[in-house]
């Protein structure tokens, strides 16, 4: 049974490294494609439908890899596998902190050009190692990471 157990993740993919169907990097970060799309509680259309994001543009990160269908969790952990259809590879962020500066500049001195709510999504631009450009709403400029949620910490993007 153990054995079993352990070979049915296998197939899946490794924790961290690289899927095996991709060979991508495992975790990494997606945004929804469309604007509804089955969370399923397996990689196949056979598998339950556990709910439905209803978000385009939503960030989202890969964990797991299997054929066409892909793991994925969201900002709150909560997650289940999607077909990789639905998905894509824009880049996008959800904000953490009400009333986000997107500064000028990617200093906490930078001169702010707009205030993001909680909760909305930006598409990213570029990444440095504690700030990403970001563009929502007509408006562009450098957020911190550290409130954002779809980026690594180490993240850099060009």
């Amino acid at each position: 049974m153990v054995i079993a157990i352990v070979l049915f993740i296998g197939t899946f993919a490794a924790a961290e490294g690289r899927g095996q169907v991709t060979n991508l990097p495992l975790p990494r970060f997606v945004s929804m494609k469309a604007t509804e799309a089955n969370i399923r509680r397996g990689p196949s259309l056979t598998h339950r439908i556990d709910w439905v994001y209803k978000q385009k543009d939503i960030p989202l990160q890969i964990i797991a890899e299997h054929g066409h269908w892909r793991r994925v969790r969201d900002r709150d952990g909560a997650g289940g596998w999607i077909h990789y259809s639905l998905l894509s590879g824009t880049r996008t962020v959800l904000v953490e902190r009400d009333m986000l500066a997107l500064r000028k500049t990617p200093t906490p001195d930078g001169q702010p050009e707009a205030h993001l709510e909680l909760g909305v999504i930006a598409r990213v631009e570029e990444c440095e190692l504690g700030w990403c450009r970001l563009s929502a709403g007509g408006y562009k400029g450098w957020a911190e990471k550290v409130f954002v949620w779809g980026v690594g910490t180490n993240e850099i993007l060009e």
